[in-house]
Order: C-alpha cells, then structure tokens, then sequence
C-alpha cells in the first residue's frame, strides 16, 4: 500500500509542467505582475525616465521655427541737436523737442539659403533627440522583459524545490516506515532526513532570489521596491530558430541607435553646407522718418552689408564643417560594426540556450525519469542502495532547474535582440 501510495506521489510530482510553479487561478483581470504586456502599459505610462525623454524631444522640436526666422527687428530713436544750439533754445530730451528727431526701423536678413539650413540643422537635432526617446523606451523595455524573466525564474525555481521538497517528504515517510519494521537501515532514515533540510536551505535561498526580483522588477516599473505583484503565469512564446543576416538587415533599418547616427550625418552635412554659405554677406534694411521741429518730414531708406573679410577665419570653419562630416560618417560604420558584433553575440548565445532546453527537454529529462522510477524499483526490492535512489532525484531536481534556467536565457537573449534590433521578434 506505501509503495501504491508513494508511485502516485511520484506520478502528480513529476509528471505535471516541467517549467512551472503551482497553477495560479485565473481571474478575469489579473492583478500586475502576471502579464508581461500589462507591465510594459503600465511603464509607459508611469515611468518618469520616459516621460523626461519625450519631454526633452518635444522642447528640442520647438527650435526648429525659431532657428529659421528672421532675427527681430531693431528700432531707433535718434534725438539730433538736443542741445537746440541751432534754434536758440534749451537742451531737451523730449522727441519733437529738439532739432529734429529720427524714427528708424531696421531688419537684419542673412543670406539667401541661411535660414534653411539652420532650420534644417534644428530638425535634424530634433530628430536625434527623438530617437534617443525611442531608445529610451526599448532600453525600459528590455530591463523589464528581462527583470520578469528573472522573476519567472526564481519563482518557477522556488516552485521547482517546493514540489521536490514534498516528493522527498513522501520518500522520508516511506524509509522510516521501512526503517521501523527493519526492512532498510537507520543511515537511510539519516540520509533522508538530510536531503530534506539542504532542500529546504535551497528553497530559502530561492525565495530570497525571487524577493530580489520583485524588488529589481518594481524599480523598472517604478514602484515600491515591496509593492506587491502576481506570480507570473507564463513567458511569452520565442521563436524557434533566427537568421543573423535577416536580424542585422531589419536592425539597419529598424535601430533608433544607427538612425541617431545618420541622423548626426545630416545635422553635419546641413552644418557645412551654412558655414560655406557665410562666404557670402548678410544684409540689413532700415527705414528712417525725419521729423525736424519746424520743417517737413522726409523718409529714408538704407541698405548694409556686412563684410566677409576675414577669410582665413572662414577656411579653418569650412575644413572644420568637413572633418566633422568625415568624423559622422564614421561614426555610422562603427555603429554598425558594433551593432553587428552585439547581435553576433546575442544570436549566438539565443541559439546555444535553445538546443540547450531542447536537449534538457526531449532527452536529459525524461532519461532522469527513467532513472528515478528504476532507482525506486531497485529500491522497494532491495536491489539498490538509498544513496543511489537519493542521486535520480537529485538528477530529476537538476534536470528541472537546468531546464528553467535555459529558457529564462532564451527570453533574456530575445530581449537583447530585440533592443538591438528595435523591433519585437
């Protein structure tokens, strides 16, 4: 009957969800913490880091108008002979007092083509400064993704020890009660007693990870490190299999960090192209009225040129305005380059982690399986050795969290990717 009693144990332990803790009841709205979507919503909306960053790109957009306008007018007012030597009288400082007073307005206007290219420039900027709030947001994203992985992991490794725990509590039950009646000796009672107590050491050890990860998981979001938060139901799906040249291509064309790189490329080239225009001279305008104190008014008109001069100065600006374009074409390739290795690296850890579960899955598993249920056979008809039955469960505990462990690197690794990337995979 104890051996009846102990299969059955040994059947619902091992044979539910090889990954998983306890089922968690659904509910029709689960609480935060259960869905990974539902984390990522409720950082977009709450979490201050990217509410800075969208903030900063749309002041930046704002200097784009102001950088292409005309500079303000200026006004004058010119009080000539406001001592009235010329007409006898006291000196005032009263407009229409004096010998005669000038309004002027004048209005500076750079060369044609200026405006458009620091208007250009600003935008370019400004555009930089969107993408860091799109990097900013994926950057948010992949330590979330990657902080519920870790807490998916510890809780699933708490829930792992915890079912081993009660499976060795059944075995214990069945060695002392085969101890009472002499079938086996007092060591394996011993033994048994001390399997339980590392196990539960381990379960301690796995509950302070999983609080650890709670905490790291709350500080992304941002919330008390303490507040409280679902266990996770499960990890979303990952592809089976992904080519590194498709990830590098969509990366090219999808990565806010290259995009901010080109994006200085254009700033650059828009930049030199205004310093070659300051070879040239801007002008002001000026409209003047003339109001003697006993006479007419009369109006004037004037135009100014500044002098481009100092050439010298110009040429050193001009080779400056190249070597900085030279320096932002650059900068792309080493972004790529670098954008290339860090995929590299990614994908090739991504793919070792999903032939590693694939292995832990279809073979390692189900061969401790076998191992354990011929080491309690071997154990019930005296065969084999406790040590040897205590080693299979051993292997199957190994087994499980080896497996754990390998697909919280895959999502990890997807993660990764898809920050490099800029895109979800």
């Amino acid at each position: 009957m104890k051996n009846f009693l102990m299969r059955g144990l040994l059947a619902s332990a091992l044979g539910g969800a090889v990954l998983f803790g306890p089922a968690h009841a659904q509910t029709s709205e689960a609480p935060l913490g259960a869905s990974l979507h539902e984390l990522l919503s409720y950082a977009r909306e709450h979490n201050p880091e990217l509410a800075a960053r969208r903030l900063e790109a749309a002041a930046n957009r704002e200097r784009i108008e102001p950088a292409g306008a005309l500079p303000d007018p200026k006004f004058q007012l010119e009080l000539m002979d406001f001592t009235n030597t010329m007409s006898g009288g006291g000196a005032s400082l009263v407009p229409g007092a004096v010998g005669q007073t000038r309004y002027r307005v004048i209005q500076s206007v750079p060369f044609w083509g200026k405006r458009g290219l620091r208007g250009g420039v600003a935008e370019a900027l400004a555009d930089q400064s969107a993408r860091f709030a799109d990097s900013a947001v994926l950057e948010v994203e992949a330590r979330i993704k990657t902080a519920y992985v870790r807490y998916y992991q510890a809780d699933g490794q708490s829930a792992i020890i915890g079912e081993t725990l009660a499976l060795l509590d059944a075995l214990s039950r069945l060695v002392e009660t085969r101890y009472s009646v002499g079938l086996v000796p007092q060591q394996d009672a011993i033994r048994a007693h001390s399997e339980l107590t590392t196990l539960k050491i381990e379960r301690v050890e796995a509950e302070r990870r999983r609080r650890d990860a709670v905490a790291k998981l709350n500080a992304q979001l941002p919330r008390r490190a303490d507040a409280p938060l679902d266990a996770p139901t499960r990890l979303p799906e990952a592809p089976a299999q992904l080519d590194l040249a498709a990830l590098f291509e969509r990366a090219k064309s999808l990565s806010p960090g290259l995009a901010r790189e080109r994006l200085g490329t254009e700033a650059a080239a828009k930049s030199r192209e205004l310093v070659y225009l300051n070879r040239y001279p801007d002008f002001g305008v000026a409209l003047t009225n003339n109001r003697p104190q006993n006479g007419t008014d009369s109006w004037d008109v004037m135009l100014e040129v500044n002098i481009p001069l100092q050439q010298r100065s110009r040429r050193a600006q001009e080779r400056e305005a190249e070597r900085r374009v030279d320096a932002a074409h650059s900068q792309v390739a080493a972004a790529e380059a670098r954008l290339n290795g860090q995929l590299g690296e990614a994908h090739a850890a991504f793919e070792a982690n999903v032939d590693k579960a694939r292995l832990l899955r279809g073979t390692l598993l189900p061969q401790a399986r076998a191992n354990f249920d011929a080491a309690m056979a071997g154990y019930e008809s005296g065969r084999v050795n406790f040590n040897t039955l205590i080693e299979a469960e051993r292997q199957i505990l190994r087994a499980r969290l080896a497996l754990l462990d390998a697909d919280a690197e895959i999502h990890i690794r997807l993660a990764e990717l898809e920050l490099l990337v800029g895109a979800p995979l």
